[in-house]
This record gives C-alpha cells, sequence and structure tokens, in this order.
C-alpha cells in the first residue's frame, strides 16, 4: 500500500503540540490501562504524565537519545526527583485524555513542571514534577542556558 501522505499526518500529532503555555498531548485509555473494573489503574497516570513530559522534551529539541549518546559532551539523563499527584476523577477506558505539561520554574540543574490530566474540560488529575538531568557519575547537571528559553512558557494560564 502507497503512503498517500498519512504518516506526516500522523507524525505530526503523534508527539502533541507546543503551546504558549507549554505542551498539549492527546492520549486514549486503552483496556490495558485499566483495572478489573475498566478504571485507569493508578499506575498507568504515571505513564500518560511522562509520555506528555518526554514529548515536551522533543519537540523543544532536547531527545533522550542524543542526551544518552553524550551529544552535548557528556551522557546525561532526565532524573524525576520529586512527584506530587492530586487523584481528582477517575479516567475510564475509551476516554481521550489531555495532557498539558508546563513548566513553572527552572533552578540549576532542576526543572519545576506543573501537568494536568483533563477529559474535555474536566480535570481528572493534577501533578507537580520536579526532574533533573545527571551525568554519567549520578552528579546533577546545570540546564543548558538554551534549554531554559526553551522550557520556558510565553505565558501562564489563568486559573
Amino acid at each position: 500500500m502507497g503512503d498517500h501522505g498519512e504518516s506526516a499526518a500522523l507524525l505530526a500529532g503523534l508527539s502533541g503540540a507546543l503551546t504558549e503555555f507549554g505542551h498539549r498531548l492527546m492520549a486514549r485509555v486503552y483496556y490495558a490501562d485499566t483495572d478489573f473494573s475498566g478504571v485507569v489503574y493508578h499506575a498507568r497516570y504515571l505513564e500518560f504524565l511522562e509520555r506528555g513530559r518526554s514529548d515536551y522534551l522533543r519537540l523543544t529539541g532536547v531527545h533522550h537519545t542524543e542526551l544518552a549518546d553524550g551529544k552535548h559532551g557528556e551522557k546525561i539523563v532526565w532524573v524525576v526527583r520529586r512527584m506530587e499527584i492530586d487523584f481528582r476523577i477517575p479516567a475510564r477506558i475509551d476516554d481521550i485524555l489531555t495532557v498539558d505539561t508546563r513548566t513553572e520554574t527552572i533552578s540549576g540543574a532542576r526543572i519545576f513542571m506543573a501537568q494536568q490530566l483533563k477529559r474535555g474540560d474536566e480535570v481528572l488529575v493534577e501533578a507537580k514534577v520536579e526532574a533533573a538531568i545527571i551525568g554519567e557519575n549520578g552528579r546533577p547537571r546545570r540546564f543548558p542556558r538554551e534549554w531554559v528559553a526553551a522550557f520556558m512558557p510565553k505565558v501562564f494560564p489563568q486559573d
């Protein structure tokens, strides 16, 4: 079968999109995400949040594979240092979720992000995430200046 332009269109939506506040990704809840009752299993929310953060990085030009290969002078990786999650309303099989990710602050080697999982306008889960980059020796590395500009939102959403 020929590719009639579908691949480009599919890939364009695969990583979500950068927004003026940060990043937005759409995701569907599959059977594998749920427990026996059809409700999303609590640990699966971490995976939806991780996809949002990873695709945010990718679209700003920061690729996990390039970092691990040492493209920036040494091998570095992202680590989650701390996470606070509020589970408000459960998601269910076949729901379409929106994962919104925004940077709140960057300090030295740490980045503080806020994330929301929503079903339409309904907030299901909120998370505060503290992540860092570390070198091969496990020690923190400062954020490169060019990353700071890429990760800081152009506007802050009104709550």
